[in-house]
């Protein structure tokens, strides 16, 4: 695949002019590869892009390599698609420049996207948060973008894979397997590497780089975190225990120990008031411009480290080498429950702990910690070592050694550098004609439907952009 300089698109040469020239002989157009949009990758940006041009009047060809349409949109949301978030703002998304996704989310935003699959009839239900689920399938969504290509004339090439993709005259020419595609403007929206499985590809990056334009580092994002096996085996025991917690990255954190009890525990108030409604996340100031951020989510502990919604959301802000911190009982003051619980009590630490928190946990906590409060009475136990347990418990420092990768992962953070494209087309400026949609682009959102608004918003700013 070869770089070329970007010339002027207002002409695709001498196939454009065929295409005008009518039908041949036996019916068909001729010049029938000649199309004025190709857009590669027939995901959730790729169709609403290509639906968007279309209906505008363009010429556009959809190409994917993918057997079965949108194996992403069927899987997402369990199966029901979390299509959109209605609380979305741009304050729900990270990259590099967070004033990029303002244009795009303003331009469409969730009510948009809600008129759409309401005019095509698809029951939905707002779950929590925000979220909002289609009651059926998420076949309906894919159903619904296909039908909006459809009615808007778009060529589809599927499966068909991108074996190059080279400009010249005026044209972006595509050798794929299904033969020559010319196009005079070219739309990537092949998403990023998040589940492989699925035929995720870094496509779009190698393209983008193959033009000269810069990439933000790709790394896996909305992931569980995992950490190293022989200080996580005591917790690998408590797999399958969820619970509510407040989480936050520590940036710029040394080393952490994966470790329970009174030894390491750091100040704090204890109250796990951290994370604002609704896992609204704070934020915190950091040196060199670096910043806390927190969230009120579930976890969830599995065998290698954790998961769940609250890990999932703070694995995106997370930076390898760095620790986070886990109040595993937000809104509880645990020394101020279990020293009122003294009095009187016969009960051990362990049975008291466990009215507060999950059982397992609670045992298995008191249990690793090997400071003799297991087997401890409630009422023979100091305040003091009360207040200490209760600190550990509020803020849990603990350092991941990884993620779970790409196979786990729902998106790609990172992507196509925002400063290399218009905010309000998409389209790159070193390279006229060439636009980046989707995931991706280094814009990332929340857990929660708002990678799929960012996909919707930033495909029509593209799609409504594209001369005609």
């Amino acid at each position: 695949m070869k770089p070329g300089r970007a010339p002027s698109v207002s002409d695709c040469g001498p196939a454009a002019q065929r295409e005008a020239g009518g039908k041949a002989k036996d019916g068909r157009r001729r010049g029938q590869s000649s199309f004025d949009v190709a857009v590669i990758g027939a995901g959730a940006a790729g169709m609403m892009t290509a639906a968007v041009a279309g209906r505008r009047g363009l010429r556009v060809v959809l190409i994917d390599h993918a057997d079965k349409l949108a194996e992403k949109i069927r899987i997402s949301g369990g199966g029901r698609c979390n299509f959109t978030n209605i609380g979305t703002t741009p304050a729900q998304f990270i990259s590099r420049n967070p004033h990029f996704c303002r244009s795009a989310l303003a331009g469409y935003g969730p009510r948009d996207f809600l008129d759409l699959v309401e005019r095509h009839g698809i029951r939905w239900h707002e779950k929590h948060r925000g979220q909002l689920f289609c009651d059926e399938s998420s076949e309906r969504i894919i159903d619904m973008l296909r039908a909006e290509c459809d009615d808007a004339s778009v060529s589809w090439r599927m499966p068909c894979s991108v074996q190059a993709v080279e400009q010249a005259g005026g044209c972006f020419q595509l050798l794929t397997s299904s033969g020559g595609i010319e196009a005079r403007r070219l739309v990537l929206a092949t998403g990023g590497m998040a589940i492989p499985q699925l035929g995720a590809t870094d496509f779009a990056l190698r393209i983008a780089r193959q033009f000269g334009l810069r990439i933000v580092e790709p790394r896996p994002a909305l992931v569980p975190l995992i950490f190293d096996s022989g200080q996580w085996a005591p917790f690998a025991e408590l797999s399958g225990v969820a619970l509510e917690v407040g989480v936050s990255n520590v940036p710029g954190s040394g080393a952490a120990q994966v470790t329970a009890g009174e030894q390491g525990a750091v100040k704090g108030s204890g109250s796990g008031k951290r994370a604002g409604p609704g896992g609204r996340p704070a934020r915190r100031g950091g040196k060199a411009g670096e910043s806390t951020t927190a969230f009120l989510e579930d976890l969830l502990f599995t065998h290698r480290g954790l998961s769940g919604p609250a890990i999932l959301q703070i694995s995106t802000f997370w930076n390898p080498g760095e620790a986070i911190e886990i109040d595993l009982a937000p809104g509880t003051d645990i020394a101020a429950a279990l020293t009122a619980a003294k009095s009187g009590s016969r009960q051990q630490v362990a049975t008291a702990l466990a009215a507060l928190w999950p059982r397992r946990l609670a045992e298995q906590w008191l249990a690793q910690a090997g400071n003799g409060l297991a087997q401890a009475r409630l009422a023979d136990v100091a305040d003091r070592r009360l207040q200490a347990l209760a600190e550990r418990i509020h803020h849990w420092r603990l350092m991941p050694t990884g993620t779970a990768g790409y196979r786990k992962a729902e998106v790609m953070r990172g992507g196509v550098d925002t400063d290399e494209l218009d905010q309000r087309s998409m389209q790159a400026h070193k390279v006229e004609g060439l636009y980046f949609v989707g995931e991706a682009v280094d814009v990332t959102g929340w857990l929660g439907g708002y990678n799929f608004q960012w996909a919707w918003a930033s495909a029509v700013a593209c799609g409504q952009s594209l001369p005609a």
